[in-house]
């Protein structure tokens, strides 16, 4: 069960295992997309479509009622994989398989529970996170323990390249997991210590705006954490935004600099300086150069070719909306 390229990532490494059969795939319903809203599958769909099993997919609004439920058991699985599906299981269908529901989540449990563990980890400025495979449960992914791998961060990783690290990881480690559980070799689960558990909240577009009357360190964390999605952004001066547009600039990469002594007074969001690494705005206590950014309507682009077509100019803009 998924929706999600990680999820596809996940059923790819299950598909390469000859010990296991994958006798099912439970798929989001088809949703609008682009701006001919035309229906179209998940990726999870997609790839198993690809992959000869098209016949074998469902698609229900909710997995929980009669009809699915029906689908699946004639399945008649051993065990559901469950990796970023986006519905929650409630017990009767947890209770279906002969060995439960098992789930791949992005994170080192207890930490980061929730909707959006990768993200949470980078903006929160961990220097480790992981995968972990667990038993569900009624309860939200507090489930024992059976399997966990290790990933670092690096100083310039962003959501998108940390989540597709994840997604390899996750699929390694849960055909492993089901590889030793199908051998009765899995070692025993443990339990999550709840004491130590944080949570992940779903994220929506407006996370993203930048507040620059924020500790230099988090905004970057943020920039490259919400890097695809949800994007970090602030807001370019009125002058220089296209009739009938917000002037929404989204920053991709951003890095710290140090605070010139002739900065010190200025209000956070104000313009500093500008070079052709890009413009340098105030945060709260130093200030973040921006090297690459999106203006709205446009294409990704670096801070100084963005400069050269909207000219920002030091102590007299800022980036603060109006």
């Amino acid at each position: 069960m998924g929706s999600s390229a990680a999820s596809a990532e996940c059923l790819h490494a299950l598909l390469r295992e000859k010990a296991l059969d994958v006798v099912g795939v439970v798929t989001q319903p088809d949703r609008p997309v682009g701006r001919g809203k035309v229906l179209a599958p998940c990726q999870l769909a997609r790839y198993a479509a690809e992959r000869g099993l098209a016949d074998r997919i469902i698609k229900p609004e909710n997995v929980n009622e009669a009809g699915p439920m029906a689908a699946i058991r004639e399945w008649r699985p051993d065990v559901i994989a469950v990796v970023a599906y986006g519905q929650i299981l409630r017990k009767p269908l947890l209770d279906l398989p002969l060995f439960g529901c098992i789930n791949c989540h992005f994170s080192l449990l207890p930490k980061y529970r929730g909707a959006a563990p990768v993200v949470a980890a980078l903006a929160a400025g961990e220097r480790i996170t992981g995968v972990t495979v667990m038993h569900m449960g009624v309860g939200l992914d507090d489930g024992p323990i059976m399997l966990q791998s290790f990933e670092p961060i690096y100083p310039d990783t962003t959501g998108g390249a940390l989540m597709n690290d994840l997604a390899t990881a996750g699929g390694v480690t849960l055909a492993k997991a089901l590889r030793l559980m199908s051998d009765n070799a899995l070692p025993p689960e443990v339990p999550q210590d709840s004491t130590h558990a944080t949570y992940a909240r779903k994220l929506t577009k407006a996370d993203g705006r930048i507040v620059w009357d924020s500790p230099v360190i988090e905004i970057e964390r943020r920039i490259r954490a919400y890097n695809p999605w949800p994007g970090c952004y602030t807001f370019l001066p009125p002058r220089l935004r296209r009739k009938g547009m917000s002037g929404r600039l989204v920053v991709l990469r951003a890095r710290i600099m140090r605070l010139n002594p002739g900065w010190a007074s200025a209000a956070p969001g104000t313009v500093l300086a500008v070079d052709k690494a890009g413009p340098v705005v105030k945060c709260h206590d130093t200030a973040l150069q921006l090297i690459e950014v999106k203006p709205e309507g446009g294409s990704a682009m670096d801070g100084g070719a963005f400069l050269r077509g909207r000219p920002l100019v030091p102590f007299a803009d800022s980036l603060l909306p109006e």
